[in-house]
């Protein structure tokens, strides 16, 4: 069986990209540092072809497209080679959408309900987003007890300095963030410096087996 999306590193890196041409220098050194999956998000122009450079040309990349709200979205995004989806909600619609698509996806919830909902449909792994604003670790710890099939990947508001404290959670495979793509190391294509960062972030698996 392939391992889970939440079990290939302990950081998701997410990655908005102005320019398609960055797509493939910048993976190839998130995977030098020790963070294969990649979730491109679809909030920039050039996602699409952000995508179909990395999984062309980064194998070893597992590359995935993220913000994917519309039915759309998720047959362009998987035909461009997205080997995982991440919304930031769901819907009925969308969820079937994703369900049909062959490759694993991560329906966001903030609420209990939402994810209640989901185990209903048979689906066991979920972005937790906006993970801080939404009640952060304190919530996630809660949701352990009564609903511990449930596994998450937070994203939002999560940085270097409190990740340990999430990845240290029984419900929590990996989280997602920005914190290693710095916004002038990206403009700079300082791809070195972007390597150095990754590497600590999936040092963080080191510090999760130690809590």
């Amino acid at each position: 069986m392939a391992p889970s999306l939440l079990d290939l590193a302990p950081v998701v890196p997410v990655v908005v990209l102005e320019d398609a041409s960055d797509a493939v220098p910048l993976a190839r050194a998130l995977v030098a540092g020790g963070l294969p999956a990649i979730e491109v998000t679809l909030r920039t122009p050039v996602a699409l072809n952000a995508i179909r450079a990395i999984a062309g040309e980064v194998p070893e990349a597992v590359v995935g497209a993220g913000t994917v709200i519309t039915p759309d979205q998720v047959t362009e995004t998987v035909a461009a080679g997205a080997r995982f989806l991440v919304s930031p909600g769901w819907t009925d619609v969308l969820l079937s959408a994703m369900q049909a698509s062959g490759v694993p996806f991560l329906p966001g919830v903030s609420t209990t309900s939402e994810v209640v909902a989901l185990l209903e449909r048979g689906v066991t792994e979920m972005k937790f987003f906006p993970a801080e604003a939404a009640g952060g670790t304190a919530y996630l710890r809660s949701l352990a007890g009564p609903l511990p099939q449930a596994r998450f990947c937070p994203t939002g508001g999560i940085g270097p300095e409190n990740a340990p404290a999430y990845l240290s959670l029984p419900n929590v495979g990996c989280v997602g963030g920005t914190w290693m793509l710095p916004a002038d190391a990206i403009a700079a294509r300082d791809w070195g410096r972007v390597e150095a960062l990754a590497r600590e972030a999936a040092g963080m698996k080191t510090l999760r087996a130690q809590v």
